[in-house]
């Protein structure tokens, strides 16, 4: 399939041909990721895009450090508390601030202009018995994956989080502020809503590379795929696919630098004149993440915001008691999928090393107080009483 390239890719290229500075060559290879046509005949292209991103990225990070000595500059650490740790990212004057103080009832400064947060700001959110941690971040700006604005540090403590609330202005154009914030997080590695590929590599010392699966390859061949291994220098493996990919999958799978998160969209703003038609646009705009619509002067939809933020953290409540006893009102954190053995654990490595059943009231269980042995898959609410 060919190309057919745009005119503003090709202009694109021929800037990152003539680049002479890292930073000119890193603009000018965004504009070119960002122009060129998404089909299937441009694949390869793209993936060689983002491949020498990458590699001018790594360049930068290692001239910041070396001219840091390793140490000091900017940084936006915020240690985390509670059960899990949100992000409210979006574009200056989308509303964070405002959703932070009515979630948590923190007083944060609020400014009907952009940049009134300028560092992140946590506050703790009360769900059922845990404390979720939301941090208030700076506003995000077109080029904040370059450097500009707040960014590397803002970027850092965007990726340090375990799930991301996007806020985005209904009443102005929430798609492109979408497509702005998605472009500039996954610019640094970020990806949003999207799961790892299906693929194992387990890297031997000899033996050359073998590929299990290679049905599922779409658009490639075993050849384009040990290409890629090699250059990534990876020359002795097992590589097992489990479902269809291309070779930027491949590819994104030998980055260890890539985090993803799963995130949930805010519309703010609902009361205001357009808000309605930014929310439709938006909504056929994207298929991937819930949008939940929101005004904050009317109190539309805040209530409901816990829970949603609640289920894209992947974790579950677990209460326990002592046997006979009453049970905590504080909540156990664990992830989704944890068994009775993982909460004794949590609880205390003694009653983890002589763990002998549990009994559990709940919706794991097919009445009040079944005795369960240590492979039982909790769920969230359920209540836990170990017997050691």
């Amino acid at each position: 399939m060919p190309a057919n390239v745009t005119p503003e890719y090709l202009k694109a290229e021929d800037t990152y041909k003539s680049a002479k500075s890292t930073k000119e060559k890193l603009v000018a290879l965004e504009l070119m990721l960002s122009t060129i046509p998404k089909h299937k005949g441009t694949e390869k292209m793209q993936l060689q895009i983002k491949r020498n991103l990458s590699k001018l990225k790594k360049e930068v990070e290692k001239e910041k450090e070396l001219k840091k000595g390793g140490s000091g500059g900017t940084s936006f650490f915020v240690r985390k508390e509670g059960a899990a740790q949100v992000a409210l990212a979006g574009l200056p004057n989308s509303g964070k601030s405002t959703i932070l103080n009515k979630l948590t009832g923190k007083d944060v400064d609020i400014g009907h202009y952009a940049f009134t947060t300028v560092k992140p700001t946590p506050a703790m959110l009360q769900y059922k018995g845990i404390q979720i941690q939301l941090v208030d971040m700076p506003g995000l700006i077109e080029g904040v994956s370059l450097g500009k604005g707040m960014g590397g540090p803002l970027i850092s403590a965007i990726r340090a989080v375990d799930a991301i609330v996007i806020l985005v202005d209904l009443s102005v154009d929430p798609v492109k502020d979408l497509d702005l914030i998605l472009s500039e997080l996954e610019a640094k590695g970020l990806r949003i809503n999207k799961k790892v590929p299906n693929i194992e590599i387990q890297k031997l010392p000899t033996g050359g590379i073998e590929i299990i699966g290679e049905n599922f390859l779409v658009d490639c061949n075993s050849q384009d795929v040990k290409k890629i291994l090699q250059e990534e220098r990876v020359h002795n493996a097992i590589i097992t696919i489990k479902e269809p990919v291309t070779l930027t999958d491949i590819f994104e799978v030998l980055d260890s630098s890539l985090e993803y998160k799963k995130a949930i969209i805010i519309g703010t703003k609902g009361d205001l004149p357009g808000s309605k038609e930014g929310l439709e646009r938006l909504e056929n705009h994207v298929d991937n993440f819930k949008i939940i619509p929101v005004s904050a002067i009317n109190n539309v939809n805040l209530d409901i915001l816990p829970t949603e933020i609640f289920s894209i953290l992947g974790i579950i409540r677990v209460y326990t008691r002592s046997p006979g006893g009453q049970i905590d009102n504080e909540a156990m954190p664990m992830k989704i999928d944890s068994t009775t053995l993982d909460a004794a654990k949590k609880v205390h490595k003694n009653l983890y090393k002589n763990f002998k059943f549990a009994r559990v009231w709940g919706d794991s269980a097919k009445f009040d107080g079944q005795r369960v042995g240590p492979d039982h898959v909790l769920r969230d609410g359920d209540i836990i009483e170990i017997h050691v």
